[in-house]
């Protein structure tokens, strides 16, 4: 009987904890389980509207981190520390910039707040309740009463879960209210979050009303609104409208996802062809490129070039056309113009470097590893630019730097095996004493204590 109570404890138990734990990393899993997307022009867009709300916020832009979801919902959140993630859903669905930018003040009022750090705390607090629930099952399964501790344990998750989502509620408002204060202190008015929460959540509110009180980690759409209303509403800056730079950046994004994500049928849809504007031009450019029409994607970008010249990513898009469908060569000029308006972009970089040693091979690795090197230095969390290193360092023979930074490229996505068989080989045949040997044996060390602890959790 004993051991037929114990296991039944240690089942619910670990079911309660199981459930506190998966709000802990909730929003990691979210951006763990889509693709990120790579884009320096829609990067730097979200950044521009970013920059001014870390100011008013007393943040340092240089340690938040922007990040592209692919992934249809409307949504954006915060996770591993500094990071935002937006979904392309969110960028899609806006009707204007200052909406985007309105989920942005909200999210920097998350990082403003501690809110991600203070999570773990009430996830502790939250345990209390579910505890001593169980406790109490336990002690009514020992009085005799087996299906009153039974329902006591099995309700620990309810308890747990009711004080952690009221912990959110006041974060999620808590958000609201700071990312309002953000807005006003730049300059710029609230309203936009109100009408994407009119627009995009609202609607979907009686489904969420149907919900357990407790599976509620955010208020209701309609309070949040109310609430913000009275703020926005008397803030300085409630008439504020969107710049024309502002409006002309979020309708170049919203054409290139709109371009790359969606069907041809749907791009022409809500691009026709006698819509000659330039996001239209931009949009047809990308998906008749996506479809393998080269002619028609050349013949859009060849117009919005020459009515842009001084557009870095109609060149971008021009040569990374012409990379991909076997032209590297062709491709350099187009790269190179576009790295010459937009400096020191990383993504631009890697471009022009994989052009180089694709059409020049040993005779443009000099220039590729120079720009290569600048692009992993600014972001050594890229594994494409990783990547592309490790095929310039074997076009030069170098063999064990192209190793290691094999090494570096599998680290940044987590395969922590095969970054430690690379840069096992790597630590072999490198100098000692080197810079690059004491980064070949950090990954060692690192990566192989990560395999050892992840195969002793399979075996357990």
């Amino acid at each position: 009987m004993a051991a037929t109570l114990l296991s039944s404890l240690g089942r619910g138990a670990v079911s309660a904890v199981a459930a506190i734990s998966a709000f802990a990393v909730m929003a990691q899993q979210t951006a763990s389980a889509q693709s990120l997307i790579r884009d320096a022009e829609i990067e730097d867009t979200l950044r521009v509207y970013t920059n001014p709300l870390l100011e008013a916020a007393g943040l340092r832009s240089e340690d938040v981190k922007i990040l592209v979801v692919n992934e249809d919902s409307v949504n954006a959140f915060v996770a591993g520390g500094q990071n935002i993630f937006v979904n392309t859903g969110l960028i899609m669905r806006a009707e204007r910039p200052n909406e985007i930018i309105g989920v942005l003040a909200h999210e920097t009022g998350h990082i403003a707040g501690g809110h991600l750090s203070r999570s773990h705390q009430a996830m502790s607090q939250a345990m209390g309740p579910m505890l001593i629930s169980i406790g109490l099952g336990v002690l009514a399964m020992a009085a005799g009463a087996p299906d009153a501790g039974a329902a006591l344990i099995a309700g620990s998750q309810g308890f747990a879960m009711a004080s952690f989502v009221r912990f959110t509620q006041t974060q999620e408002s808590a958000a609201d209210q700071a990312g309002a204060n953000f807005l006003e202190r730049s300059g710029q008015s609230g309203r936009g979050l109100i009408s994407f929460f009119d627009s995009e959540i609202r609607p979907y509110e009686w489904q969420t009303r149907r919900a357990p009180p407790w599976m509620m980690t955010h208020p209701f759409s309609s309070d949040r609104v109310e609430s913000l209303r009275q703020r926005v509403n008397a803030a300085s800056n409630r008439d504020a409208v969107d710049t024309p730079e502002n409006i002309r950046r979020f309708q170049f994004m919203q054409a290139k996802l709109i371009g790359f994500i969606r069907s041809e049928g749907q791009v022409l849809g809500r691009y026709p062809l006698r819509d000659t504007s330039q996001p239209a031009r931009y949009a047809r450019a990308i998906v008749y490129y996506r479809n393998a029409k080269l002619p028609q994607a050349r013949a859009e970008l060849d117009i919005l070039i020459a009515e842009d010249p001084q557009n870095p990513y109609f060149q971008e898009l021009m040569g990374q056309i012409l990379f991909e469908n076997g032209r590297p060569a062709e491709s350099i000029p187009y790269h190179r113009r576009s790295l010459e308006l937009a400096p020191r972009q990383p993504l631009l970089q890697v471009n022009l470097a994989r052009a180089l040693v694709a059409a020049q091979g040993r005779a443009g690795s000099d220039e590729a590893l120079r720009l290569l090197s600048e692009a992993v230095a600014k972001e050594p969390d890229n594994g494409f630019a990783w990547r592309e290193m490790a095929a310039t360092r074997y076009e030069r023979g170098e063999e064990s730097l192209a190793e290691l930074a094999s090494a570096e490229a599998s680290f940044t996505v987590g395969d922590y095996s095969s970054a430690l068989s690379f840069a096992e080989r790597a630590r072999r045949s490198l100098p000692r004493n080197t810079v690059d040997y004491r980064r070949a044996d950090d990954i060692v060390n690192f990566a192989g204590n990560e395999v050892r602890e992840r195969a002793e959790r399979r075996r357990s």
